[in-house]
């Protein structure tokens, strides 16, 4: 990025955060000093951890796709901008799991890394969960989830050995520039997971489904102020529908809704019978009691949604615009009965922001070659 342009987005990200926070406008205008001298000595700036934490939190309330923005303003920092190794880095993330985790009562929380000023010392998560399970190639086809195929054969091709289940952690894949990747297991004791269980269809336990407690998103890029984190993990907490409508029924995922309508004894011969739609249901039934029964946080589609007009609302009365990509906020199932179906959003991208990431898996064979499995190991965990 040009100096010019770089001036340019960080004077816009000050303006508006320190604005926002409330700043006089001597201390705003003798930031700004600050950062102009900086990038003109060193062609970048730093970011202060007041900054650092509410651009975060702007990020959020930008992100298009996310139904659960009304809580934008709790996102906790955890700054993690000094670790220098692939072991640091693994002890960060592995805090921010037992921190977000909080014994099932989950508490948003954002990792940020050092920002990203090249290829060479960029710090890729590859991951694009912390916590997500492994997907096997088998000859009976798939065991675990499909979607993590490709990463499961480069952590095996690594060393890596999981017990062969469909709900194998998957170790954590880090990177930093063009160093030999590395392999972290996730210790088990930071691992909560929800054995699904239905509060009326007895027996459902024997289906053996479960589902991990914090969808941690991982491979996202975070952009604050034209200047890039290509490592900030960052999780709030589930809305049932994205385990019970997706993870666990779609047909390029787990794909268990003909188990449960086997289950429940539907006639699956013709489509006509809905028994889609009424798996469905007692499955999204099963998911949200099964983490209530355990105390762990998560929140119906029917409430997020409720939720997010409350959120449009307040971001109304406050001048700012509410963008939004109408096909991720409605939910999954029953979209028509929620108020968000009925309302339109400009799907457009305003800064502070997250962002996908390109790439391709590293090279299995470019393993650290003091370490053949490629598997590290850290000092705290």
């Amino acid at each position: 990025m040009k100096h010019e342009q770089l001036q340019e987005e960080a004077e816009r990200f000050i303006k508006a955060c320190y604005d926002e926070l409330s700043k006089p406008a001597s201390e705003t205008v003798s930031r700004l000093e600050q950062i102009r001298t900086s990038i003109a000595e060193r062609g970048t700036y730093e970011h202060t951890a007041e900054e650092l934490q509410h651009g975060a939190r702007m990020a959020w309330r930008n992100s298009n796709r996310c139904i659960g923005r009304l809580f934008w303003e709790t996102l906790y920092l955890m700054d993690a901008r000094s670790a220098e190794t692939e072991d640091e880095i693994a002890e960060h993330l592995f805090r921010h799991i037992e921190y977000a985790t909080n014994g099932g009562r989950i508490r948003p929380v954002i990792t940020i890394f050092r920002e990203s000023s090249g290829l060479d010392s960029r710090i890729r998560i590859w991951n694009h969960q912390l916590i997500r399970y492994a997907g096997y190639v088998t000859g009976d086809g798939i065991v675990g989830d499909p979607a993590s195929v490709e990463l499961t054969k480069r952590c095996l091709e690594m060393g890596w050995r999981g017990k062969g289940t469909a709900f194998d952690v998957l170790p954590l894949l880090l990177q930093i520039g063009n160093r030999p990747p590395q392999l972290f297991p996730v210790p088990d004791r930071l691992v909560l997971e929800v054995p699904i269980v239905h509060p009326e269809l007895a027996d459902f336990g024997t289906l053996n489904l479960k589902w991990y407690a914090v969808p941690i998103i991982s491979d996202m890029r975070l952009e604050i102020g034209g200047l890039h984190y290509s490592a900030a993990p960052f999780n709030g907490w589930y809305m049932g529908t994205e385990i019970g409508a997706r993870n666990l029924a779609d047909e390029n995922r787990y794909n268990r809704l003909p188990v449960v309508a086997d289950f429940m004894g539907l006639d699956r011969t013709r489509e006509s019978s809905l028994w889609r739609d009424k798996a469905l249901v007692e499955l999204n039934a099963a998911v949200l009691h099964s983490f209530k029964e355990r105390g762990v946080s998560i929140v119906d589609h029917h409430t997020a949604a409720q939720q997010f007009i409350r959120f449009e609302e307040r971001e109304n009365k406050l001048g700012r615009e509410v963008t939004g990509r109408w096909s991720w906020l409605i939910p999954p199932v029953s979209p028509a009965v929620t108020p968000v179906f009925h309302r339109s959003y400009q799907d457009k991208v305003i800064t502070p922001n997250f962002f996908s990431q390109d790439g391709k898996l590293p090279d299995p064979a470019a393993c650290c070659p003091n370490q053949p499995s490629g598997i590290g190991k850290t000092s705290v965990f």
